[in-house]
């Protein structure tokens, strides 16, 4: 736990440090003439893609290229919060990862969900987070003085506009204490932005009711792409973020052509991978990968006990009777699916490893190259199950459940590209003399 707690210190410590690599080419996003809000938010723990497929979106080292499209002075970068999933170990070690990146990202104000708060009290990091950037919190700790909002005044042409962004429990929160926190200021134009960590139609039409001062809601995200929530004319703006980093949103403010008003348009920006990576962020995950495998989180990763004292053996073990299918297997993807994780570092990383090897969740299965390196890759056993009885009666014996579907890794966020084309992924793995149907697989 000590030397846990120095790793998070040195983190913290490191994020301080600004990334003098050169920005990267790219044409602003706002107009020349107004300012951007970028908002982020439910990262929940997605650093980066997995990278198993092309076409994916998200990363915090491409988010990097997004940001700095943007002069400094004509932008407020925000997250909604929402950092990690859970406080597991692998979890623990993401949550300073992120707070690193949102400091060299430049992040000016980051709001703490009660999770947050929850998981950086229990790391002793509540206080020093706030020298990385500027916190708040609708969810007032009894030992510290978290501020529910942050305030940040930039320059609209000639005028002053204020921006306040405030973090508000509309669960056991008076609707009427919203105006308290946006006080009005005379020959000042604001820009008022409340995040929400509950919300429905009766919030959103409460808030607009009693607390008209309000320009724009944030509410929880649903969905892994930001959506605007009700009509985009109608004040307040509503719209949430999406999940897993995949896209910042632009809330671009710029003067209205009648009026002394401002005028507020939402937009998505996917963070895709042709995007140019942050150098910083880049060795940013480097660390992350370090700090997973000094963490062995691969030997203490939760397994279950095979039903009937069953065992994995190995695809090796199936080849004196299935020399064919052994052979075609060998040449096949699958067959050296680990290798793929080591070209890019990532064979330590339990959510990766899992689907390259065979049984990870299983007390006789993967458990790390030097202890099992029979059982990498994705071998026979990962769809017809373990085979400790199948070989020891000679074929007599047939292989029963656990057995794992295509989609158990296949999925959208791994494998975006599988879905309506599960028959031309199935063509990648033939290796049975029977026509090619799934009923042949599993």
């Amino acid at each position: 736990m000590m030397r846990f707690a120095i790793c998070i210190c040195l983190l913290l410590a490191a994020s301080c440090v600004p990334d003098r690599q050169p920005k990267p080419p790219a044409k602003p996003v706002e107009r020349a003439d107004g300012f951007v809000v970028f908002l982020t938010g439910s990262e929940l723990g997605a650093l980066k893609p997995c990278g198993c497929s092309g076409g994916q979106l998200g990363g915090l080292d491409r988010r990097w290229a997004v940001l700095n499209s943007t002069p400094r002075q004509r932008k407020l970068i925000v997250d909604t919060g929402s950092l990690v999933e859970s406080d597991s170990p692998q979890d623990l070690i993401k949550f300073n990862i992120i707070i690193r990146a949102f400091g060299l990202l430049d992040y000016d104000v980051v709001n703490l969900t009660e999770k947050d708060i929850e998981i950086a009290q229990n790391l002793g990091l509540l206080h020093s987070i706030s020298s990385v950037f500027n916190v708040i919190s609708a969810r007032q700790p009894a030992d510290s003085n978290v501020p529910v909002k942050f305030t940040k005044q930039l320059t609209l042409k000639d005028k002053t506009v204020t921006i306040t962004i405030a973090a508000f429990d509309a669960k056991s929160s008076r609707i009427e204490q919203i105006e308290k926190l946006f006080p009005p200021q005379a020959d000042v134009q604001t820009v008022n932005i409340l995040i929400l960590n509950h919300c429905n139609p009766a919030i959103v039409d409460s808030v607009a009711e009693k607390a008209p001062i309000v320009d724009c809601l944030v509410c929880p995200s649903d969905s892994d792409e930001p959506r605007v929530i009700g009509e985009p004319n109608k004040k307040p703006l509503v719209f949430s973020v999406g999940r897993f980093g995949r896209y910042v949103c632009a809330l671009q403010i710029t003067e209205a052509t009648k009026g002394n008003k401002l005028k507020l348009d939402f937009d998505a920006i996917a963070v895709e991978e042709k995007l140019p990576q942050g150098p910083s962020l880049v060795r940013l995950y480097k660390d992350y990968q370090q700090l997973v495998k000094e963490a062995n989180l691969l030997e203490k990763y939760p397994r279950f006990v095979l039903p009937n004292d069953l065992k994995y053996v190995g695809s090796k073990n199936c080849k004196p009777c299935h020399e064919y299918e052994y052979q075609a297997w060998s040449e096949k993807t699958h067959a050296s699916a680990y290798a793929t994780l080591e070209k890019v570092g990532s064979q330590y990383d339990p959510e990766c490893v899992l689907c390259h090897v065979v049984g990870m969740e299983y007390d006789s299965g993967f458990i790390s190259e030097q202890k099992t390196s029979h059982l990498k890759d994705v071998g026979c056993e990962n769809c017809h199950g373990p085979g400790s009885e199948h070989v020891k009666t000679l074929g007599k014996a047939k292989t029963t459940q656990p057995k794992s579907s295509c989609l158990d890794c296949h999925t959208p966020e791994t494998s975006g590209e599988y879905a309506a084309n599960e028959q031309r992924y199935l063509e990648k793995i033939r290796h049975w003399r029977e026509p090619n149907t799934t009923d042949n697989v599993k």
